[in-house]
């Protein structure tokens, strides 16, 4: 008997493109959550070839937000359906993450130095463009792991299970007692289910004036799953999602701007250890650009923060779930 033939990434595709429907608040939360897994699986697979080849560093940046988002999704969804069911899948997703992001913070590092204009003399500037040189290297072995896992079988698996899931309905969901009354469709379960996340960020306004790297760290990921909440059911909710999605953006490039200079000092501090000196001299001159650079978020975020609770951006959520 031959061996069965793997279905390739466009048969998948395919598969999964021909079920695809708009969520509608009358949907079952299990059905609208599946509707919105089938949009992100798409975007998935359509990065994968692009952050094979690096040709785009976007495409490896937008694969991992649509895996993150999906894993948002499986967190929000998980009561709505059987115990362990999208927890595996969440599972399979982990080792893609880590090795996207492996690529990622490389990506993100090599751009920014890239970029960096060194006030020194041409010594220090081919040390620095040495330094980028050993990073491409090190991407280049990252993203080899990232094309391995992949290729693994045990990926080709997930894909294979998990779109078999995205298209049977009714699949995994916990069924509800006859004669129960309970809110299950999308317009009873969104609205607390983004209140929820809105009340997480917004319970730092206590600790901000004090807050350290590691609070504004916890807050950017509260940010992050409130956009995501808001972003994978925005279109079952009003017009004016799209202005408050804006709106988290701007906060949120405030955020990620300080997490990346955090992640680019902690993991070129490591780096310098195999380095010669003038490349760690180099390496000084940009973290030292990095360390200018942070006074000067922190004394935007305020602002950005106090527009965030304003009720005229407050207001914008409040009609869009109103539309439900």
């Amino acid at each position: 008997m031959g061996k069965k033939k793997d279905i390739s990434n466009e048969q998948l595709l395919e598969m999964v493109q021909a079920q695809m429907q708009p969520v509608q608040p009358e949907d079952a939360i299990t059905e609208a959550g599946r509707k919105v897994l089938q949009g992100e699986f798409v975007k998935i697979l359509q990065y994968d070839a692009g952050a094979r080849t690096g040709e785009d560093i976007e495409n490896v940046h937008k694969m991992r937000v649509a895996i993150r988002q999906t894993r948002s999704a499986f967190r929000l969804l998980d009561e709505y359906f059987q115990p362990g069911v999208l927890r595996t899948y969440r599972r399979d997703l982990r080792k893609v993450m880590r090795a996207l992001a492996s690529v990622r913070d490389l990506d993100v590092m090599i751009h920014d130095l890239s970029s960096f204009e060194l006030p020194a003399e041409d010594g220090q500037a081919n040390a620095l463009r040495d330094v980028i040189d050993s990073l491409d290297q090190r991407r280049v072995v990252a993203r080899r792991h990232l094309i391995e896992t992949l290729d693994s079988k045990g990926y080709r698996r997930f894909l294979k299970n998990y779109v078999e899931f995205l298209t049977t309905p009714g699949a995994g969901a916990r069924s509800v007692p006859e004669g129960t009354v309970v809110p299950f469709q999308v317009r009873h379960v969104l609205p607390p289910l983004i209140y929820q996340h809105l009340a997480a960020v917004r319970a730092y306004e206590p600790v901000l004036d004090s807050a350290d790297g590691p609070t504004f760290h916890a807050l950017r990921i509260e940010f992050k799953r409130l956009r995501y909440v808001v972003s994978l059911f925005s279109g079952v909710l009003g017009k004016d999602i799209g202005g408050f999605i804006n709106e988290l953006k701007q906060i949120q490039d405030v955020l990620g701007r300080m997490n990346d200079i955090e992640v680019a000092r902690e993991a070129l501090t490591d780096l310098m250890e195999d380095l010669d000196g003038d490349e760690n001299a180099a390496l000084w001159l940009y973290l030292g650009h990095l360390e200018r650079e942070k006074p000067a978020l922190h004394d935007q975020f305020p602002a950005v923060w106090q527009r965030f609770n304003t009720k005229t951006v407050q207001r914008k959520l409040a009609s869009a779930v109103a539309a439900l």
